[in-house]
C-alpha cells in the first residue's frame, strides 16, 4: 500500500509593506556576570529560577536632513538564581535606527514598539544564547515574544486605549 504525503496547506495573501527604512542595527549595551564561577557551574539538580525583563523605548533623532528618523531600543535583562545564589545576570541594550515615512501619525508608535522589536528579537536573543553559553551554562532560548499584546497591554494600562467587552 503505497503512502501518500501529508497535505500542504497554502495560505496566499498580499503583505502590506511597512513604512519603513533601516539603516542599522547595532548593540547599544551588553553585559555579562557570572559572579559565583565557579562554584555555581559545579552540577546540581537545583532548576534556575529565571527573571527577564524587557523594555523598550523609542525617540526620535535630530537630523536636519532626515525629520522621519527614529531610534528603537530594546532592552532585554535576564537574571538567574539558584537556591538563593546569583547564577548569571545579563543584559543587551539592542537597537535600530529607522526612517518612517508615510505613515499616518497613529501608525508610528506601533512601528516602533511593535514591528520593530520584533525584527530586533532575534538578533539580541541569540546574543544572549551566546553569552551564557560562553559563560558555562546552557545557551539560553528564550521564547518569542507577543510585541503587539505588550504594546497592547501597556496602552490599556495607561487608560489610552478602551478595554474590549468581557475584559
Amino acid at each position: 500500500m503505497a503512502k501518500h504525503p501529508e497535505e500542504k496547506s497554502r495560505i496566499d495573501v498580499d503583505v502590506p509593506d511597512i513604512p519603513v527604512n533601516v539603516h542599522a542595527q547595532y548593540i547599544k549595551d551588553f553585559s555579562f556576570e557570572n559572579p559565583n564561577a565557579p562554584e555555581i557551574l559545579r552540577p546540581s539538580n537545583g532548576r534556575p529560577n529565571m527573571d527577564i525583563n524587557i523594555t523598550i523605548d523609542a525617540t526620535r533623532v535630530k537630523d536636519e536632513e532626515n525629520p522621519h528618523l527614529y531610534e528603537s531600543a530594546m532592552t532585554l535583562t535576564v537574571k538567574a538564581t539558584r537556591d538563593g545564589k546569583t547564577m548569571f545576570i545579563t543584559e543587551i541594550v539592542y537597537a535600530a535606527l529607522v526612517t518612517i515615512v508615510d505613515a499616518p501619525a497613529e501608525r508610528i508608535n506601533p512601528i516602533l514598539y511593535v514591528d520593530i522589536p520584533q525584527m530586533m528579537f532575534p538578533f539580541a536573543r541569540q546574543m544572549v544564547s551566546q553569552a551564557t553559553g560562553a559563560g558555562g551554562f546552557p545557551p539560553l532560548m528564550m521564547n518569542p515574544i507577543d510585541f503587539r499584546a505588550m504594546y497592547l497591554s501597556q496602552k490599556r494600562d495607561q487608560n489610552q486605549m478602551p478595554k474590549e467587552a468581557g475584559n
